[in-house]
């Protein structure tokens, strides 16, 4: 593909839609710089246009209780089936399970960090808090780890953006707040992390860490567009955890955990199911070629299913 219109060098080229959080500006501002060193043309010829979504404008409940995942990303396909803007950019963990047909995740970027980390004034740690501490937290799978970790603490909803969460922390609204770690380093915010949690005592949530943008399929200028900036070791990675996520029916309400490493054309693959009491866990792991990783997180979906009983699912899907 063409570097650019040299006849018109000051057109814009694609406008890329974002949500209007820091975090979120940030990851579409890395997106349009890629792009921009990709096809050597200046940074101000891809538009970045912010959109309101329903997860920005709900902050009263948890988001599960407003119809779960979707709500970070809604608005902004509807202005890419509109037409309005050309590239969405995701944080990959807010996008739903299934897509609209004419829409598809067209790239993905280096994954970045994707374990959690614990925040607190008054713990180094998880496992150091008092008990009866409060941890806030309005993720499902955040929750049911905590519960499973550390059944004595107390959890309460913590809603709003990073630094939100991060204020609310230190005005004592509660002991301790779980963030992802990506977040944090991408706002140069790393520091404020108390202690960063092993994976294989806290797993990441589906996708955790990683940036994908969204496009119509028929879009075939676009598509090509953006794929000079596709990273094939973060797209294999979200195959596998996806494919998981896909046959558990993932939601908001169902606490879900996976993740899965890249390593050459080899994958390592882990997931996990739990109540939201933290009561009940089932896990599995897989390992074989990369480009079986759909395929192994589907057969680690299923294997999970019929370990659980579709009864783990029906009793807990809307706690």
């Amino acid at each position: 593909m063409q570097s650019a219109d040299a006849a018109n060098p000051s057109e814009i080229l694609a406008t890329i839609g974002t949500r209007g959080s820091p975090l979120a500006l940030v990851q579409a501002g890395e997106v349009r710089d890629r792009l921009a060193r990709a096809h050597g043309v200046a940074p101000e010829r891809l538009a970045i246009k912010i959109i309101r979504t329903s997860g920005d404008a709900i902050q009263d409940r948890p988001l599960y209780e407003a119809g779960g995942k979707g709500l970070f990303t809604k608005e902004i396909e509807d202005a890419l089936l509109a037409g309005a803007i050309d590239i969405a950019v995701h944080s990959a963990k807010d996008v739903p399970t299934f897509l609209p047909d004419a829409l598809w995740l067209s790239a993905w970027l280096p994954r970045e960090d994707p374990r959690d980390v614990f925040v607190s004034p008054k713990a180094a740690s998880l496992q150091a808090l008092a008990a009866g501490s409060a941890v806030g937290t309005s993720s499902p799978r955040r929750r049911a780890l905590v519960a499973r970790l550390r059944p004595d603490l107390k959890l309460v909803n913590l809603r709003g953006n990073v630094d939100t969460r991060l204020r609310k922390i230190q005005e004592g609204q509660a002991d301790a707040t779980i963030l992802a770690l990506a977040g944090l380093k991408r706002l140069g915010l790393q520091d404020k992390a108390t202690t960063i949690f092993d994976p294989h005592e806290f797993l990441p949530a589906v996708g955790q860490g990683a940036i994908t943008l969204e496009s119509r399929r028929g879009d075939e200028r676009i598509n090509a567009f953006v794929a000079a900036i596709d990273d094939k070791d973060t797209a294999a990675a979200l195959a596998a955890e996806r494919g998981f996520l896909a046959l558990l029916d993932g939601s908001c309400r169902t606490p879900i955990a996976a993740h899965c490493k890249v390593d050459g054309e080899r994958i390592a693959f882990r997931g996990m199911i739990i109540s939201p009491d933290g009561r009940e866990a089932h896990e599995t792991s897989r390992n074989g070629a990369r480009t079986d990783a759909a395929a192994l997180g589907a057969d680690a979906a299923k294997e999970l299913r019929r370990r659980a009983g579709e009864k783990f699912f029906t009793d807990f899907s809307g706690a």
